[in-house]
C-alpha cells in the first residue's frame, strides 16, 4: 500500500520578519529589504549640498545683501544684536553646564533628605535652595518631576521649579552685569522671584488637588551612563535656550531699531500697561533667565519696575516652560499652575519694584 508524503509546510518566519502572510518569496522579502530598494534613503537632506546652496544664493545676491546691511536701521539692529548676543552668551554656556551638573550628579533623594518633612516649612528651603543650585529653566522641570517622584511634597518641588532659574548666582550676576548703575535691580529680582515661588508653593499647598498633578514619568536620561547624560543634557539645553536667546536678541534689535520711539514712549508712558507689555513679551519669547537681563537692559524706554516685571516673569512662566509642564506634570496641573503664576509674578513684582525701585 503506496503511502504518500506530506507536502512541506512554510514556515511562519519570513511572516514574523516580514509581517506578511506568506504572500511574498524569501527571494522578493531580501529584494525589498535590500537598501538598494529603499527610495527614502535618497529622501534626505545633505547637510554640505544645503550649505553650498546657501553660499552660492549669499554670493549671488551679496550686491542686495550688502546694501541691505548698509542701512542705517540695520547697523543699529546689528549692533544692538550683537551686543545682546556676546554679552549673554557666556552666562547662557556656564548656567547650562551647572544646571546639566546639578540635574545628573546630584541625585534626587539628597533633596528628599534634607528638606523638611512638613511641607509648609519644606517650600521656603526649597525656594532657598533655588538661590544656592544654579539651574536655568529647561532643567528645573525635570529636576522637579524627579523630586516628586522620590517623594518630596509636590509643594516644595514647584517652589524650587520656580526659584532654581530666577534666583540663582548665575542669573543675579547677570543681572548685576546687564545693570551696572541699578545694583538695587538684583536685590529686587532675589525677593520677587523668591516672594513668588515660595506663595505658589504654600498655595498649592492648600489649594491643590492630587488629581491635578499627573506623576511624572522617569526622566529620559536615567539609565545612561553618567557622562552621557551630562553631554545630552548640555546639549539639549544649548540647542533649545540658544535658539531663544538669538529669538530674544532679535525681537530686542528690533524694539530698539525699528519700532518707532514715539510708540515705545507711549507704551512706557502707561504705568500699568508697560509692565503688562513687558510681562506678555517675556512669555511670549522664552528667553532663558541667564541672559534675559542682557535683554531686558536695553530695553531703556521702559521703567525698571516694568522690566523688573519681565524678569521676575520669563523664568517663571513662559512658552516653552508652559509645554514642559504640561509634559511633565500632566495639561491639567499645567493650565491652572501657569496662570495662577503669571497673576501672582506680575503683582509681587510690581509691588516690589515700587518698594525698592
Amino acid at each position: 500500500m503506496a503511502t504518500t508524503k506530506p507536502a512541506p509546510q512554510e514556515t511562519e518566519e519570513n511572516d514574523e520578519t516580514d509581517g506578511t502572510a506568506g504572500t511574498h518569496s524569501p527571494h522578493e522579502i531580501a529584494a525589498t529589504k535590500s537598501p538598494a530598494n529603499r527610495p527614502e534613503d535618497g529622501r534626505h537632506l545633505n547637510p554640505a549640498l544645503l550649505l553650498t546652496l546657501l553660499l552660492l544664493t549669499a554670493v549671488m545676491l551679496q550686491d542686495t545683501i550688502r546694501g541691505a546691511l548698509s542701512a542705517p536701521v540695520m547697523q543699529s539692529w546689528m549692533t544692538v544684536f550683537v551686543a545682546v548676543m556676546v554679552q549673554a552668551l557666556p552666562f547662557l554656556v556656564l548656567g547650562v553646564l551647572l544646571s546639566a551638573a546639578i540635574a545628573v550628579f546630584v541625585p534626587p533623594s539628597f533633596f528628599a533628605r534634607a528638606l523638611p518633612k512638613h511641607p509648609a516649612l519644606a517650600v521656603p528651603v526649597a525656594g532657598v535652595a533655588g538661590a544656592v543650585l544654579p539651574g536655568c529653566e529647561c532643567a528645573s522641570v525635570p529636576v522637579a518631576g524627579a523630586l516628586v517622584r522620590r517623594g518630596v511634597t509636590p509643594a516644595a518641588a514647584l517652589a524650587f521649579l520656580l526659584s532654581a532659574p530666577a534666583i540663582n548666582p548665575i542669573v543675579l550676576t547677570a543681572t548685576a552685569v546687564a545693570f551696572p548703575g541699578n545694583p538695587e535691580m538684583v536685590l529686587a529680582r532675589f525677593v520677587a522671584s523668591l516672594l513668588v515661588a515660595c506663595a505658589m508653593g504654600w498655595l498649592w499647598h492648600r489649594l491643590g488637588r492630587t488629581d491635578w498633578l499627573r506623576p511624572p514619568a522617569r526622566s529620559s536620561y536615567e539609565g545612561q551612563s553618567k557622562g552621557a547624560a551630562f553631554w545630552g543634557s548640555v546639549r539639549h539645553d544649548v540647542m533649545h535656550a540658544g535658539g531663544f536667546l538669538v529669538v530674544g536678541a532679535m525681537a530686542a534689535a528690533t524694539l530698539k531699531a525699528v519700532v518707532p520711539e514715539d510708540w515705545l514712549q507711549a507704551a512706557a508712558g502707561n504705568p500699568l500697561f508697560s509692565i503688562l507689555a513687558l510681562a506678555a513679551l517675556a512669555v511670549l519669547l522664552s528667553i532663558c533667565s541667564e541672559a534675559d537681563a542682557f535683554v531686558a537692559a536695553s530695553l531703556t524706554q521702559f521703567s525698571l519696575t516694568a522690566r523688573l516685571t519681565f524678569l521676575v516673569v520669563g523664568p517663571m512662566i513662559d512658552l516653552k516652560l508652559f509645554a514642559m509642564q504640561a509634559g511633565t506634570f500632566g495639561r491639567a496641573f499645567a493650565l491652572r499652575f501657569a496662570p495662577a503664576t503669571f497673576a501672582l509674578a506680575v503683582v509681587v513684582s510690581a509691588l516690589t519694584g515700587t518698594v525698592l525701585l
